[in-house]
C-alpha cells in the first residue's frame, strides 16, 4: 500500500492536541510529525484547519443480522458508521435467532464477513438458562455479555428472577466477562402496568416506563457487583439518580462504569410528546434536569463511553400506536456530531471538546472492551482516522441518511461540526464530497486477551 500523508491538521493524541501530520503505512500509523518536519512521499490528504482524531468506536449498535435485515444490514450500517467517523462497532445479540452461545457468535461472524465496511466485535447475549457459559467463554468469541433486566420488542431473553441475576454476575466474574446491562427492573414495570394499563399517547410514554424502574435496577446492579466483583457497564443511562448511584459506586472502588447515548443527550420528554415515535426509546427519554446531569457526566469524565444504541426500525413500525411501536432509532451516523454540537452549544472550548470526544468514542471503549490498536492516535496504532471540521454548520436531511431505515430523528437539525473524511485501515473510506470508497473487508477483531493467549 502507498503511504498516506494526512497533512497539517490538529492531531488529537493521548498527550493532547497539537499541530502536525500523520504518516500512514501498511495500514498502521507510522509516524506523527511536527508542523515543520519534512514530509515523505505519498498520497496527500489536506487536514488544515481541521482536527485529526483516531477512528471512532461505537460500542453499542444493532445492525440486525441475522434475521432482521429488513430494518438494517451491515452494508448500510457500515456506511452510516463511516459517514459519522466510526470505524469500529460492537454489535448487540438481539437478532433472530439471538446470539446466546459461542456457535451463534461464530455463525454471525461468518454472515457478516464480506459485508462489513467497519471493524467489529460482538457482545454475546447472557441467557438465564445458561449463565454457566460465561464462566468459560472463549475470549475469541466475546469478552462482554448483554444482560436484559427488562423486556421490549427485540429483547431475546429477560432476567426476571433474582436468583438468575445472581448466577449471571457470579459466572461472569469467574470468566472475567464484562456485563453490559439494560438496567431497568421488569417487576417495577409489571406492577405499574397492572395499575395504569397501556399508554395511549406519547405524552403518557415516559410515565409508563418511569425512572423508578431504572433506579431500582441500577441499585441492584451495584449490590451484585459488590457481592461478586463482576465488571459491569450500564448502558444508555437516562436519569440523574442512576448516574449518581454509579458514580458513588465507582468512587467506592467497585468495577462499574456507564454509557451515555447521543439521543439522551440531545432530546427530552418534551420532544417525545411533540414528535412521537421518532424519539420513543427504551429507556425512555427523561426531563431537562436529567439531560443536564448526563452532560455533566460527559464533561466531568464520569461517563466511560458514548454509544449510539443504533436501533433502526421501519417507518411503518414506528408509526404504530404507542403501545405497539418498537423503541429505538438510528444514531451511529449522528452520534459524534450531535455530541460535538451539544458541547459547543455549552461553550466548551474546541480543544477540550475534541478530547472528550476522543475519550468517549476512542480510548474509553478501546480500554473497556480490550480492542488493541484502536481508540488512540499514536505510532503503531491501526490507521483509522477521522478528519473533522469543527466549525462547519449544516442541516441534516433525509437525503443524508445512510441507514437502511431511511430516516433520522435529527432531520432538520443544524449541526456544528462535520466529518469530512474517514480513513479505515489506511484507505479513505468516506469523503463528504465524494461519498463511500470502501470495500466490505471489515475485520472481526481479536481482543487483547486473545492476542496474549496466542503469544
Amino acid at each position: 500500500m502507498e503511504q498516506l500523508i494526512v497533512e497539517g491538521g490538529r492531531l488529537v493524541t493521548p498527550e493532547g492536541v497539537r499541530e502536525g501530520t500523520v504518516v500512514v503505512r501498511d495500514g498502521r500509523v507510522a509516524a506523527l510529525l511536527g508542523p515543520d518536519a519534512p514530509l515523505p512521499e505519498g498520497r496527500r490528504l489536506d487536514a488544515a484547519g481541521r482536527y485529526v482524531l483516531p477512528g471512532l468506536i461505537d460500542s453499542h449498535v444493532h445492525f440486525r443480522t441475522p434475521g432482521l435485515e429488513y430494518k438494517e444490514d451491515w452494508e448500510h450500517g457500515s456506511a452510516a458508521a463511516l459517514a459519522g467517523g466510526v470505524t469500529t462497532v460492537m454489535d448487540m445479540p438481539n437478532t433472530r435467532p439471538p446470539g446466546l452461545d459461542e456457535d451463534a457468535m461464530r455463525a454471525k461472524a461468518e454472515l457478516v464477513a464480506g459485508h462489513a465496511g467497519v471493524d467489529h466485535r460482538f457482545h454475546i447475549g447472557a441467557d438465564p438458562a445458561n449463565t454457566e457459559l460465561l464462566a468459560t467463554l472463549d475470549p475469541e468469541v466475546a469478552t462482554s455479555a448483554k444482560v436484559f433486566m427488562a423486556g421490549h420488542h427485540t429483547a431475546p431473553v429477560v432476567f426476571r428472577d433474582r436468583a438468575q441475576l445472581d448466577a449471571v454476575f457470579a459466572d461472569a466474574a469467574r470468566g472475567g466477562v464484562r456485563l453490559v446491562l439494560h438496567a431497568e427492573d421488569q417487576h417495577v414495570f409489571d406492577l405499574l402496568d397492572s395499575w395504569r394499563g397501556d399508554p395511549h399517547s406519547y405524552g403518557e410514554y415516559e410515565p409508563h416506563r418511569p425512572r423508578s424502574g431504572a433506579i431500582v435496577a441500577v441499585a441492584h446492579v451495584v449490590e451484585l457487583v459488590r457481592r461478586h466483583g463482576t465488571a459491569a457497564h450500564v448502558l444508555h443511562t437516562s436519569s440523574a439518580e442512576e448516574i449518581d448511584l454509579l458514580v458513588a459506586a465507582a468512587r467506592e472502588g467497585l468495577p462499574v462504569s456507564f454509557e451515555v447515548t447521543g439521543h439522551h443527550l440531545s432530546f427530552t420528554h418534551a420532544d417525545t410528546c411533540r414528535r412521537g415515535p421518532r424519539t420513543r426509546l427504551s429507556p425512555a427519554i427523561r426531563g431537562e434536569a436529567d439531560r443536564e446531569r448526563l452532560w455533566r457526566a460527559v464533561l466531568s469524565g464520569e461517563a466511560a463511553t458514548a454509544g449510539s444504541d443504533h436501533a433502526p426500525h421501519t417507518v411503518e413500525e414506528k408509526n404504530r400506536p404507542p403501545v405497539d411501536a418498537p423503541p429505538g432509532l438510528p444514531g451511529v451516523q449522528e452520534l459524534a456530531v450531535s455530541i460535538w454540537t451539544g458541547m459547543r452549544a455549552r461553550d466548551v472550548p474546541a480543544d477540550e471538546a475534541v478530547r472528550h470526544l476522543a475519550r468517549l468514542m476512542g480510548s474509553g471503549p478501546a480500554d473497556l472492551f480490550e480492542l488493541p490498536g484502536k481508540g488512540r492516535l499514536e505510532p503503531g496504532a491501526d490507521a483509522d482516522l477521522v478528519v473533522f471540521d469543527p466549525a462547519e454548520r449544516w442541516q441534516m436531511s433525509a437525503a443524508d441518511v445512510r441507514s437502511k431505515c431511511g430516516w433520522s430523528a435529527y432531520e432538520g437539525w443544524t449541526f456544528t461540526g462535520r466529518v469530512v473524511t474517514t480513513v479505515r485501515a489506511g484507505r479513505v473510506a468516506w469523503d463528504v464530497r465524494t461519498g463511500l470508497h470502501t470495500p466490505a473487508d471489515g475485520r472481526w477483531l481479536p481482543t487483547a486477551r486473545r492476542l496474549e493467549a496466542l503469544r
